[in-house]
């Protein structure tokens, strides 16, 4: 799955020999050189372990081969385990340590990781905008794009096609459930009252001859990647963190019509209660047995939903439609690589990025397991991958590259969590939550 898991962990500092592996620079001390009695330099990049770091190994095997024979420059990946990486990298960056020559970094970390990275220079015009647009902090490309995430409705075919054609029973329900009569539309021509009405066709609670229990499953469990997902609804209903001022605005009435999306569907019951505690892999569960007819999802779910094996019950039955709205956007983050600028080796390491920012070394990335955000490299004809180039070109933004953004994402969760479920009242939960902002942000 290409959404980053990231967590915390204390700092470790210098002990015995046996933990000289793991030793963090906290005292300062220069780095030993990494250049061989042959003339090659060795390079370092700390990395999350998983398919990316594993497809990002086979990359760098052919340029050790290959052009880093030329370039008398060797290159490995440190996989740590996923409690560890963010962490230690954070305790790297502020002491200025050389022990790495690359860091991981995302979009959701890229303004707090940015004094400590080299900016590059890339050929932009090989990438998704959005995805390089993502890495880019006061207008300096901090680092390469990788993986890129992104949010789908992924919807039962086979069920949307009878909706389609039941007009009488879908306005009585609109009627019902939101004051006002809507007509069926295809999930591609959704807005957020699209959604709720065709949740509610599908919900036995008002229409007993529903094929599932409910419309579709709400992520909303107090946890930094549903906020990721809810701006979704935001940005689509008009809304930002900040206005054009630059000031907090989530106390808008974009912010409060969005809090109000997520609150119909919970309380009208238009998903399962237990969606109160419900992320990724619950939707995808609600989704492959057939409890949902449909739900807002990152696009990694789709593979294993359109497996016969793990889900047989909707393999070829699903459908990709972007996210509702009039714009359709859906927020992007992307997993990316940064040159440490406090590196010994900067001039080399920058020749091994020169390297990955060609379309057959991420076609080769790609090959190997990873996901790219250079259409050139994407050339599988899927369904899943035609809507993510699809969206990639047409239909993401970015939310504002600020230094605590992930703390932002995760005050979010906390402060509107409860308000999305029916807890408490909306404006306090936005004033609040646009108090956190004003905080975090410094704004």
């Amino acid at each position: 799955m290409n959404r980053t898991q990231l967590t915390r962990r204390a700092c470790m500092t210098l002990a015995t020999a046996a933990a000289a592996a793991l030793a963090l620079a906290g005292c300062n001390a220069a780095a030993p050189s990494n250049t061989t009695a042959g003339g090659v330099t060795n390079l370092k990049l700390i990395m999350n372990p998983g398919p990316e770091a594993t497809a990002m190994s086979k990359v760098m095997a052919a340029y050790n081969a290959g052009q880093g024979a030329t370039d008398k420059i060797h290159v490995a990946v440190d996989q740590l385990s996923r409690t560890d990486t963010y962490a230690k990298e954070a305790t790297l960056m502020s002491t200025k340590s050389a022990d790495y020559d690359f860091y991981q970094t995302a979009s959701y970390y890229i303004a707090q990781h940015a004094p400590y990275l080299e900016p590059l220079q890339l050929n932009s015009s090989q990438y998704f905008p959005g995805a390089l647009n993502s890495l880019k902090v006061n207008g300096e490309q901090e680092a390469i794009p990788l993986d890129p995430s992104v949010n789908f409705v992924f919807y039962r075919k086979d069920l949307i096609g009878k909706m389609l054609t039941d007009k009488a029973k879908f306005e009585q329900i609109s009627q019902q459930v939101l004051g006002k009569k809507l007509e069926p539309k295809s999930p591609d021509q959704w807005t957020w009252d699209d959604y709720i009405a065709s949740a509610a066709y599908f919900t036995r609670k008002y229409n007993s001859a529903s094929p599932t229990q409910y419309g579709t499953e709400l992520q909303a469990k107090n946890l930094v990647y549903n906020s990721m997902l809810w701006d979704d609804v935001l940005w689509n209903e008009g809304g930002s963190w900040l206005n054009s001022s630059g000031k907090p605005d989530l106390t808008s009435a974009a912010a409060k019509s969005a809090v109000n999306v997520y609150r119909t569907i919970y309380t009208k019951g238009l998903t399962s209660p237990a969606s109160d505690q419900a992320e990724y892999p619950e939707t995808e569960a609600a989704l492959s047995s057939g409890n949902a007819a449909f739900a807002l999802q990152w696009n990694a779910g789709y593979d294993q939903l359109n497996d016969p094996k793990q889900s047989p019950k909707t393999a070829g039955k699903i459908g990709i439609a972007p996210v509702p709205g009039v714009q359709h956007l859906s927020h992007v983050h992307t997993l990316a690589i940064g040159v440490n600028k406090y590196g010994q080796h900067v001039a080399q390491a920058q020749k091994f990025i020169a390297y990955l920012d060609t379309v057959n070394a991420m076609k080769a990335y790609v090959a190997a397991g990873g996901l790219a955000s250079m259409p050139s490299a994407l050339t599988d004809g899927s369904a899943s991958i035609s809507a993510l180039k699809s969206t990639l070109a047409n239909g993401t933004f970015n939310e504002p590259a600020l230094p605590k953004a992930f703390d932002i994402y995760t005050a979010l969760a906390s402060d509107l969590s409860g308000a999305w479920v029916g807890q408490g009242s909306v404006d306090s939960a936005l004033q609040k939550a646009n108090a956190d902002l004003a905080q975090l942000s410094g704004k």
